[in-house]
């Protein structure tokens, strides 16, 4: 093994074993190993827990290739984040040296609380103690899918705040376990609401798929099956039809199919055929510039040939308001069509450490009516055979797609801890944080124009006398009626 690989993969550990030193092994000539008994710099002396003889063993006999290779598979979202901070930090070196420095983060861009895991500062008004600030970071942490490995790992890492909140190194070790089984059975506390039961003789249109929609309100207002209903018929022209229209567009076409999806996600969310999402939320869904998502919102209305209507423009706080809705000529193709399994997403966190093409391979062979071959996916997607078996190779090496044959499939990998390693959950929370502060800085700059409310008192005060007397020098010009 070269110098360049056993870096690569000793950095990698580094991300998943807090006392691990990576230095040795980053130099090439030289680097010097602590042996059991040496001080560590978190605290106490190093123990080797291992047996003595399995210790020289291991050191007496070098590993095969294939375990290495197996190292590699097992440490594949750890690699592909070092490889991306190293990109993202040789971009910034760029950047300053042609002068124009990238803007720094605003300072309420940052999560509260994961800028107290990152301080060690917290709001004494909100929490009385270290204490009480502690546990709020771990329920938040609980809350994201984090383990306890995942923030013993990040303790010496990107979070020494929520170290130093235990004091000392004794203490954290002692009562780190013990807060954090209390943080997992508060988060698993807060369930989500149960449905109600129906009620006996209710119609509902999800006893049969090919029933009729059901309309509840009026005439034009959809029920809640009813709108399930019509994004399945939607999804179902999604595939068949715009699809392979958005696919002529080159590049932004794949930005402009997935926002077609993340609407179609939204609609099903909110229940209803009319969107007033804004920019930023559907950024924040896909990953990317709110400036992105204005430019391609006119160009999909115009593409998507009915499907997605303007109908009114944003003013003041709320956003443009959106009708979904399945045109005459598409009717008839979706009834025919069978409904797909799954949900249907814009961009998942993993896959802003990946691309969109990736995002719509692993799409088709997720929600593939059977296992599809590379050949079947090329098709599918519209995407170049280069760029689908790229992104195959990769999504094989994260552990999120296997072979079986001459097919892929899915496998059980929860892609939200995979996002967690590949380090972009940080950035999708700090993404919605950064909205939230320049939404309230705009609700802020509309306030000032607010229109106040003009009370009868401020124009008429009754203690005044409000008639007007002549001078007396004048009072030979007023004569008096007889």
């Amino acid at each position: 093994m070269d110098a360049a690989e056993a870096r690569e993969l000793v950095e990698a550990l580094a991300f998943t074993a807090t006392s691990l030193d990576p230095s040795p092994h980053q130099n090439i000539t030289d680097g010097c190993i602590r042996v059991p008994g040496s001080v560590h710099k978190s605290g106490g002396h190093q123990t080797l827990i291992t047996p003595l003889s399995r210790a020289y063993d291991i050191l007496r006999r070098r590993n095969p290739a294939a375990v290495v290779v197996e190292l590699r598979a097992a440490l594949a979202p750890e690699l592909t984040r070092k490889r991306a901070l190293k990109a993202r930090a040789a971009k910034i070196v760029a950047t300053q040296r042609t002068g124009v420095l990238p803007l720094p983060l605003t300072p309420g861009s940052e999560a509260p609380l994961r800028r107290v895991a990152r301080t060690g500062l917290y709001d004494t008004a909100r929490y009385k103690s270290p204490s009480e600030a502690r546990m709020a970071v771990l329920n938040h942490f609980s809350a994201c899918g984090w383990s306890l490995q995942n923030v013993e790992n990040e303790l010496a890492g990107q979070f020494p705040g929520l170290a130093a909140l235990y004091g000392s190194p004794e203490r954290q070790a002692r009562l780190l376990p013990h807060e954090w089984s209390k943080a997992q059975a508060f988060t698993s506390t807060q369930a989500p609401l149960k449905q109600l039961p129906r009620k006996h003789g209710e119609k509902n249109a999800l006893i049969n798929n090919t029933s009729h929609t059901l309309t509840t309100g009026g005439e034009g207002t959809l029920s809640t099956a009813g709108v399930h209903q019509l994004v399945n018929d939607l999804e179902n022209v999604l595939y068949a039809v715009l699809d392979h229209r958005l696919q002529a567009k080159g590049r932004q076409g794949l930005s402009l199919r997935l926002l077609i999806r993340g609407l179609l996600g939204y609609m099903r969310a909110k229940e209803t055929d009319i969107l007033d999402v804004g920019c930023r939320t559907l950024a924040a869904a896909m990953g990317k510039h709110h400036v992105t998502i204005a430019r391609l919102l006119p160009v999909l209305v115009s593409a998507s040939d009915g499907i997605l209507t303007k109908i009114a423009d944003a003013r003041h706080k709320a956003a443009d308001v959106y009708l979904i809705q399945l045109p005459d000529p598409y009717k008839q193709l979706a009834r025919e069509l069978t409904w797909r399994k799954g949900k249907i997403h814009a961009i998942r966190p993993v896959f802003r450490a990946l691309s969109d093409a990736t995002a719509l391979v692993y799409e088709a062979i997720e929600r593939g009516r059977h296992s599809p071959a590379t050949a079947d996916l090329v098709r599918a997607t519209g995407i170049s055979r280069n760029t689908c078996s790229a992104a195959l190779a990769e999504m094989e090496a994260l552990g999120m797609i296997q072979r079986q044959g001459r097919t892929w499939t899915t496998t059980t990998a929860n892609l939200h801890l995979l996002a967690a390693r590949l380090g972009v959950l940080d950035d999708y929370l700090e993404h919605i944080s950064r909205n939230r502060q320049e939404r309230a800085a705009w609700h802020a700059y509309l306030d000032r124009f607010r229109e106040t409310l003009i009370n009868e008192p401020d124009l008429y005060d009754a203690e005044i006398e409000g008639y007007w007397l002549p001078p007396d020098d004048h009072l030979g010009l007023w004569h008096v009626a007889a």
